[in-house]
């Protein structure tokens, strides 16, 4: 290997925690779907409830989708890095001499 380093850990660390943000995210999505604004009382109250779910239901859905692609993004960058040091370590090997 060459000397441009960059520990692989950063990838599947990252890699982690923006996988757990999308599992957290799909999680509370399911959550607000089941919201029943019945037990608030009120009928415009009851709406203003399910309105709210509904609102932060597509907003945290979004954001599932963000981080999702963010661990796509991770993977692609932690790929292209490896081939980089590869191509590199390569790159710095001694050229043998043509013709013999």
């Amino acid at each position: 290997m060459t000397d441009l380093r960059l520990d692989g850990t950063i990838f599947d660390d990252l890699r982690k925690t923006f996988s757990t943000v999308s599992d957290r995210m799909s999680d509370v999505r399911k959550i607000l779907r089941g919201t029943d604004g019945s037990v608030v009382g009120a009928h415009k109250l009851v709406e203003d409830v399910h309105d709210f779910a509904d609102d932060w239901g597509y907003g945290v859905k979004q954001l599932g989708k963000h981080t999702h692609n963010a661990v796509k993004m991770i993977d692609k960058i932690g790929e292209s890095f490896n081939k980089l040091d590869l191509d590199l370590a390569e790159s710095m090997k001694p050229k043998k001499p043509k013709g013999k």
